[in-house]
């Protein structure tokens, strides 16, 4: 099976040893995301609700340029460094989603890249 290896100027670029995202077949799985601004590679916000958001858009442009969109995403794994935030992942979500949803993991980690609140790593099915 071939992989093709995804990139776009629309998502911040790989700060380190990896690829935005990679497609196997018909499978594409994403690298996390932080809420990186793409034009700055800076946070826009210390709110966590923008963070999440940002790290949607993030995502969400990555998708695309793989040829797809969010609502053909099978499985989002979500890291917070506080998880008494993940109501607001909820509500953000349901502004980028719509049923069936897809699988979804949450998990509290201590610390994530550059001070993130937030990153997400997703896979996404073309077929």
């Amino acid at each position: 099976m071939s992989r093709e290896i995804i990139n776009t100027d629309k998502a911040p670029a790989a700060i380190g040893t990896y690829s935005q995202a990679v497609k196997s077949g018909s499978t594409v799985y994403f690298s996390g995301q932080i809420p990186l601004v793409p034009e700055t590679m800076e946070f826009n916000s210390d709110d966590v609700r923008e963070q999440i958001h940002q790290v949607f858009k993030n995502l969400s442009a990555v998708a695309e340029a793989a040829g797809g969109s969010l609502n053909q995403f099978v499985k989002l794994n979500i890291f917070l460094t506080d998880l008494s935030c993940f109501p607001i992942v909820n509500e953000v979500m349901a502004e980028y989603f719509e049923a069936p949803y897809p699988a979804r993991a949450a998990i509290g980690v201590k610390e994530l890249p550059k001070g993130a609140q937030v990153e997400m790593d997703a896979v996404m099915d073309l077929a």
